[in-house]
């Protein structure tokens, strides 16, 4: 168990977080969410041992494995997708080496060395099939089938895919290796809308610990069992998913407000007494004490969570005509390739649609249809009179001049701006003050996102086409992206894997899958998956039956091998349930005691802070005692299942 306590982290003048504690145990799977600029990056690099915190500890146990996959993709990566992604089982890999080697020995060996050489061989071959070594190549295709790769795809070289899918590659690498612990940062951001349903298959029976940063709420809802939110201060845990944790942070928020006024009415009571009795003589010595009382306790702060949200708006378009996109039995290729055939459908005025599908499938051939980037080779694609568009892509946020400030590239990139106050536009989109000053090159990933949409949705257009507008923002500007686009008066051609985004916005959906796009009215929730034949492995790749067979032993095997080390461990296991309900109702109740201890009419009653005092120190042992009583029983835990092997 990697274990965090009390961290803290500034940046520069600011502080990012503070006395900031997690456990990262198996079985617990922990979405970390918050505003861009709180530091959930600077966060996992302190669990990661990157950086080090300001105060406070982590504990990471040396056999503790760890898979990391940023945001970015740093290393360079050698060899085909395949053999990138079986590197994650290279422990596998060199014990099926060694056996190679071992057979050319025995071939080549004299009489001597014949029992010696059988002796290992016979050692390391049954390793290898105990650990699965015969379906590790199975295995590894089917994890990149899950995440879009075809069968030749696998064995293109990783270094000439896009960078978008060398992530995908690292993270089908990260999986097979199946660490301890797996800390992801926004791992669905390179993903469509079928890979973010597989993944979220996988994490959702994960044996081990998952954290990860996502601003993808149905993802976070079907896969986390704990949200950690970052305000800007500290940190809040909530047991359960997104939806919980909604609710959750709400009757929390509502306390805390309801805190916060109690305390105030209490300060300007006491303000009015000292400012009552400052110079009489005779209430000197309690006007003294309450301003000592007043010094020693932390004003309750509320956050204001609409400043950390940004803000999008639009302009008013003109009024384009009632059939804005029109395929008619349209057909595209690229040469003798052939990509989508007998396209036929009308976006008419006002229409918010969702174009969804696996990569490759096609649908940016279909945008490039739409906007006449490529003719049909039959039929036509054609845009409806008096329509103006305005395209956001990932690829914007490339072609952003990086030595300009804010202002100057947004000043730059949108043309004639009329009478509006660019200063007051770039607020709307979060950008206030001095952060307009800010060079490009200076921003984060989700800050140049947002002045890329900044830059599209500046100008009046009555067709916006927005391809994964949502990667690299924070949930907050999710939420306001989603009522910007509601509210939104032309028609809408949205791009994204983002299931709520396009639950909350779309009124149709473009399926483009098989070689065709087809029209369907509503959302309905089955087109938002993967068909469920797309998803077996026996449909994606060309393993031959002999391998099912190798991948149905050896998962029985770990079957087998699980349920002894439930048998071996249940009791332990139901023990370190109970101590750590009781170590989280203690440290409830320090938590009421110190909330008490902090309140300055406490203190009006010395025989009040006397017993609270004492609870306070009992409650703290105890809670110390229960801790310890946790890691030992965490210890007995992990020996038991390795003498279970």
């Amino acid at each position: 168990m990697l274990t965090a306590t009390a961290l803290s982290k500034e940046q520069g003048s600011r502080q990012l977080f503070q006395n900031v504690s997690l456990q990262l145990s198996s079985g617990r799977r922990i979405a970390l969410v918050g505003s861009n600029g709180v530091g959930k990056t600077t966060l996992i690099e302190i669990l990661l041992g990157i950086q080090e915190p300001d105060s406070g500890s982590v504990h990471r146990p040396s056999n503790l494995s760890i898979g990391y996959l940023p945001q970015d993709l740093e290393e360079e990566l050698v060899g085909s997708a395949l053999e990138v992604t079986l590197q994650g089982a290279s422990h596998i890999i060199s014990l099926e080496e060694r056996l190679v080697e071992l057979r050319e020995e025995l071939s080549l060996g004299g009489e001597e060395d014949q029992g010696r050489l059988l002796e290992e061989y016979g050692e390391l071959q049954s390793r290898f099939e105990q650990l699965g070594g015969y379906a590790v190549e199975a295995e590894a295709q089917r994890v990149l089938a899950g995440l879009g790769f075809d069968h030749e795809m696998m064995y293109r070289e990783a270094l000439e895919l896009s960078g978008g899918w060398q992530m995908r590659v690292v993270l089908a690498r990260l999986l097979l290796s199946e660490p301890d612990v797996l800390i992801l940062d926004e791992p669905t951001n390179h993903l469509d809308v079928d890979s973010v349903s597989w993944l979220e298959d996988q994490f959702s029976t994960w044996a081990g610990c998952i954290l990860f940063v996502s601003h993808d709420r149905d993802f976070i809802d079907g896969v986390a069992n704990r949200v950690i939110e970052l305000d800007g201060r500290s940190s809040y845990e909530y047991v359960g998913g997104f939806s919980d944790f909604v609710a959750s942070r709400e009757l929390r928020l509502t306390q805390l407000e309801a805190s916060a006024a109690q305390q105030s009415r209490k300060f300007a009571q006491t303000e009015k007494f000292i400012e009552r009795f400052r110079y009489k003589a005779s209430k000197a010595k309690q006007v003294q004490s309450r301003v000592k009382a007043l010094g020693r306790v932390d004003r309750i702060e509320v956050p204001e969570a609409n400043g950390l949200k940004a803000k999008f708006d639009f302009p008013e378009p003109r009024r384009s005509a009632r059939v804005v996109v029109e395929f008619d039995e349209a057909t595209a290729a690229y040469g003798d390739q052939v990509v989508l055939t007998d396209i036929s459908f009308v976006i008419e005025r006002g229409r918010k649609v969702a174009l969804v599908g696996p990569n490759g499938a096609g649908k940016t051939t279909l945008l490039k249809l739409l906007l006449g980037e490529l003719d049909a080779t039959q039929g036509t694609a054609r845009i409806g009179n008096k329509v103006d568009y305005a395209r956001f892509a990932q690829h914007l946020t490339d072609v952003l001049d990086l030595g300009r400030s804010v202002l100057q590239e947004f000043t730059a990139s949108i043309g004639d701006h009329g009478d509006r106050n660019l200063r007051t536009v770039l607020g709307g989109f979060g950008f206030r003050g001095d952060q307009v000053d800010q060079k490009v090159g200076d921003l984060s990933g989700g800050e140049q996102t947002r002045l890329a949409l900044a830059i599209t949705m500046a100008n009046p257009v009555n067709l916006l086409i927005l391809d994964e507008p949502t990667n690299h923002l924070d949930l907050p500007s999710c939420d306001h992206l989603e009522d910007a686009l509601n509210a939104y008066p032309g028609t809408l051609i949205l791009v994204t894997h983002d299931r709520h985004l396009i639950r909350s916005v779309a009124d149709a959906l473009i399926v483009v899958r098989n070689g065709t796009a087809s029209w369907h009215e509503g959302v309905d929730e089955d087109l938002l998956k993967a068909p469920r034949e797309s998803r077996e492995l026996d449909q994606t790749t060309n393993t031959s039956a002999n391998q099912h067979n190798r991948i149905r032993e050896a998962r029985k095997d770990q079957a087998r091998r699980r349920s002894r080390i439930n048998d071996a461990t249940r009791q332990l296991r139901q023990e370190r349930d109970q101590v750590e309900q009781a170590w989280e109702q203690v440290e409830g109740e320090l938590a009421e005691i110190q909330a008490q201890l902090v309140d300055s009419s406490t203190y009006e009653n010395s025989e009040v802070v006397t017993r609270l005092s004492k609870q306070h120190d009992h409650l703290k042992d105890q809670a110390s005692e229960l801790m310890d009583q946790h890691e030992t029983l965490l210890r007995r835990i992990a020996r038991t299942e390795t003498e279970s092997e």
